[in-house]
């Protein structure tokens, strides 16, 4: 909305979440933010999972596994310091068409800059680019279930991280209950039901590590 009606002066300045999530945020640096004055030198944007949702559009176990992968991979591949946008390459082992792959690499390429051929080419000479860091079909995984890669363009090094969706729980028979909110024919009560035990799932996604397989290539 951008005309100057009294709605526009009352409209909502932040987001009415109606759930959180105990995660911690991911810090990463930004060359180009620093270069251009919305960053302190070395000092790193800050992203949350209320962020990637945003991204997104939802929460699910699909979006909170992509922002552990890549949570899980950039700690890895930077154990001691802040990891930097337009020096780090990201690798899926399935397609861009994928349901599952297409959704992750989306929030994955959200938080490490890294785009396929049509993302930012860099100030001059380059500066900062992320172009052509995010690649599809990149490798063959040892699993069916989702895999990333994380490599380092300074120094080569590169972290897997797999993620176990196969074992994560089902969230119960209240999931059920999504048809007919989708219908509009539930109640206010299993629309409560489906909402607690969806986010309960989300959460177990975001607190356990067991989950996901971390290792060096």
């Amino acid at each position: 909305m951008t005309s100057n009606s009294t709605a526009t002066d009352t409209a909502q300045t932040r987001t009415n979440w109606q759930v959180d999530y105990d995660i911690d945020p991911i810090e990463i640096r930004d060359p180009v933010a620093e270069a251009l004055g919305v960053l302190e030198p070395g000092g790193p944007f800050v992203i949350t999972y209320r962020d990637a949702v945003k991204e997104a559009g939802h929460s699910c176990p699909t979006a909170s596994g992509a922002y552990r992968i890549v949570q899980l991979g950039l700690d890895a591949l930077y154990p001691d310091g802040y990891p930097v946008r337009s020096e780090i390459e990201v690798q899926a082992a399935g397609p861009r068409d994928d349901a599952a792959y297409g959704v992750m690499s989306r929030i994955i390429s959200y938080v490490t800059g890294a785009t396929d051929d049509d993302g930012f080419s860099g100030l001059a000479g380059g500066y900062g680019g992320r172009r052509d860091l995010l690649r599809f079909d990149a490798f063959d995984p040892d699993t069916a279930e989702p895999t990333f890669r994380f490599r380092r363009t300074d120094t080569d090094e590169t972290i897997e991280v797999n993620y176990h969706v196969s074992v994560v729980p089902d969230g119960g028979p209240a999931i059920g209950n999504l048809q007919g909110i989708l219908d509009g024919s539930a109640s206010d009560q299993q629309r409560e039901a489906f909402a607690d035990a969806w986010h309960r799932g989300v959460q177990v996604v975001l607190s356990d590590d067991s989950l996901f397989t971390v290792d060096v290539v």
